[in-house]
């Protein structure tokens, strides 16, 4: 049960009657009055187990876009039901207005909408709905609380979407939208077509000429249908806080845009997210809306988990996908721990059959560290901030030594240095 504002309206004015019969009796009798007017109200309110409840279907929304959630509350009985609602969710779901006024008449329904502004990446759930029915003269209500699934999904911002414009714009230069096709490493053939002055020689197609009786040349075009292996670590590393977000968030990014140039590039993308299990997987799809819906939709609830990878079992899925030489991106921190003692021996397997690329999120802070030489308590924070960046830089040396290349940088810079990688591997015909 609850109490209103009315039920210390209702004690207070029993100092009237004290104050004319100062007696410990009349102060008895009061309290004794205001009890059962208080329990007659209470057991006259309508009962709040028979309403009913319902939600609309959960949504998606990108983080930082609102949302919102709508609970319908029916009442079955012939009494009208007044009172409160509280439409209570997680913090991180944002919900603003959780507190909504209950006016059911008898045999209607009504609808009760909470506007969300989730501020994390992934499914925002909610929590119970109570719900306080109050009675005939508003002193008294009956309160309960029930559980009314539902979530929203969060799903990764994509900031670096702004550079796919750019890098698409290259991407068209390379297959010959806006540049003639020509012949060169890492092409394949497209069509023939009549020699003009300046074609390359080397292109004359003899037999082609033989039959059609003038010089005919092949045109070529960068490979397509090519294959490219996200492979997300989700282990202790990615969870460190790099500008304010996790470094597994920052890693999503770098690898929707990387999927998304790709897939317009005509190649195959897959995604193995995974710690010392496999926490989502995406197959290669030839729509690439589907694709990048699938992609946003497998990592939104995907959250970084404190154990080591196991860069064995990680190394084992992608040498399954496929025996074709492919482009396998590792998106983990360049921790030298970490890398040297779990990924390191694994290498040597993957750079036999596949181009390697690991991709790590960089922390600004250690530049700013570095910088700073204010004070002698800056000057230590230095020193420490540089030795972090010697050891890895060590690890990078030993990766690439391993014929492995490596991208570190800020999130920021990260997705665009890792599309300007992909497009110079298409453009020698690397992959």
């Amino acid at each position: 049960m609850a109490l209103s504002w009315r039920a210390v309206v209702l004690v207070l004015l029993g100092l009237v009657p004290i104050l004319q019969w100062p007696s410990l009796s009349t102060v008895r009798w009061w309290l004794l009055a205001c009890l059962v007017i208080i329990g007659l109200d209470l057991l006259l309110a309508p009962s709040p187990q028979k309403l009913g409840w319902s939600r609309s279907p959960d949504q998606q929304v990108r983080l930082g876009e609102p949302a919102t959630s709508t609970l319908t509350v029916t009442n079955p009985t012939r009494r009208r039901m007044r009172g409160q609602v509280r439409d209570a969710w997680v913090p991180s779901a944002g919900a603003a207005t959780d507190r909504h006024t209950l006016a059911v008449p008898g045999g209607e329904r009504r609808r009760m909408t909470t506007q969300l502004l989730p501020t994390r990446r992934g499914d925002r759930r909610t929590d119970r709905v109570t719900v306080r029915v109050w009675g005939p003269l508003g002193i008294a209500a009956r309160q309960r609380s029930v559980r009314v699934p539902g979530s929203v999904r969060a799903l990764p911002p994509f900031h670096s979407r702004k550079h796919l414009p750019s890098r698409l714009a290259q991407l068209r230069q390379l297959d010959g939208r806006s540049a003639v096709r020509t012949r060169g490493q890492g092409t394949e053939f497209d069509s023939l077509r009549d020699y003009v002055e300046g074609d390359d020689v080397r292109s004359i197609d003899w037999r082609a000429t033989a039959r059609r009786q003038h010089v005919v040349v092949r045109t070529w075009q960068p490979e397509r249908d090519r294959r490219v292996i996200l492979v997300l670590d989700t282990s202790r590393t990615s969870a460190a806080r790099i500008d304010d977000q996790p470094r597994l968030d920052a890693a999503m990014d770098a690898a929707l845009l990387l999927a998304a140039l790709a897939s317009r590039a005509g190649d195959r993308i897959d995604l193995i997210a995974g710690d010392r299990r496999v926490r989502g997987r995406v197959a290669p799809n030839t729509d690439r809306k589907a694709l990048l819906h699938q992609l946003v939709t497998t990592m939104a609830p995907i959250e970084p988990v404190l154990v080591e990878a196991d860069w064995t079992m990680l190394a084992g899925k992608v040498t399954g996908l496929t025996r074709r030489r492919a482009l396998v991106v590792l998106l983990t921190a360049l921790e030298p721990a970490a890398i040297e003692e779990g990924l390191l021996p694994v290498l040597p397997a993957l750079t036999a059959h596949h181009r390697v690329v690991v991709a790590s999120v960089a922390d600004p802070e250690l530049g700013r560290m570095r910088a700073d030489l204010g004070d002698l308590e800056a000057v230590y924070d230095a020193a420490a901030a540089e030795r972090t960046v010697s050891l890895r830089q060590r690890t990078a040396d030993a990766l690439e030594r391993m014929g492995v290349h490596v991208i570190e940088a800020d999130p920021e810079q990260l997705p665009p240095q890792l599309a300007d990688h992909y497009l110079a591997l298409k453009a020698q015909g690397l992959l």
